[in-house]
């Protein structure tokens, strides 16, 4: 069960203030997906750990709305420009808000594995929706994203490049290109520092390249 609260926050593109539903607490995961999505029972926490704008489609975490937060002339013209057209009169869909969360995000020269995390989510949100066009090209988006990571200096700690390797090639594989998605696998042995902690890294990435399966605890 997920327990939402009512928080009141300012808009820092256009100075609009509206009221979002915030997560509290969240229990009943029945386990992950090969690409790390909980199973939660009841109503779905993702799309209420990021908040948007009405008004002029500005997105993000909680911090993102804070006193001390200046958008730039720039920032609020992409917003205006890109963001603001997007928006749709129904209440905004998960995956939108994680999108517009990740432009802003981008604009705002953040790091590449932040960006990807909010891609992957997005994409995770697209499940829920039953939209699988766009599941795809968010998980594009993330493996992307997770790659430039890697390739960056202390982009991904060296404990966790083995995952995010295997992750990029679960996201290939979701996508349905095999061929990078078996690359991607291959790469995993690779990048294991701890060979009997990451144990499980290496089996599931043979599992996932061998014979796929849906879930994994």
């Amino acid at each position: 069960m997920t327990t939402l609260h009512l928080i009141e926050l300012t808009c820092p593109v256009c100075d609009s203030e509206f009221s979002s539903q915030t997560v509290v607490a969240t229990n009943g995961f029945g386990g992950k997906r090969t690409d790390f999505h909980e199973r939660a029972a009841g109503m779905q926490p993702l799309p209420y750990f990021v908040h948007l704008c009405a008004h002029c489609g500005y997105a993000g975490v909680t911090r993102d709305f804070g006193k001390d937060v200046d958008a730039s002339d720039l920032l609020k013209e992409q917003v205006w420009t890109e963001l603001a057209p997007a928006l749709r009169a129904s209440l905004p869909s998960g995956s939108l808000k994680y999108e517009h969360a990740a432009k802003v995000a981008a604009w705002q020269g953040s790091d590449a594995r932040y960006l990807a995390d909010l891609y992957l989510r997005a994409a995770w949100c697209c499940v829920d929706e039953g939209d699988t066009e766009a599941e795809r090209y968010f998980r594009r988006h993330a493996a992307w994203a997770f790659a430039v990571a890697l390739s960056e200096y202390d982009g991904v700690p060296e404990d966790e490049r083995a995952v995010i390797t295997y992750l990029i090639g679960e996201l290939w594989r979701r996508i349905g290109d095999d061929e990078q998605a078996d690359e991607w696998f291959d790469r995993v042995a690779d990048e294991v520092t701890e060979p009997a902690a990451q144990s499980w890294v290496l089996e599931v990435a043979a599992q996932q390249k061998a014979e796929p399966r849906e879930w994994f605890t």
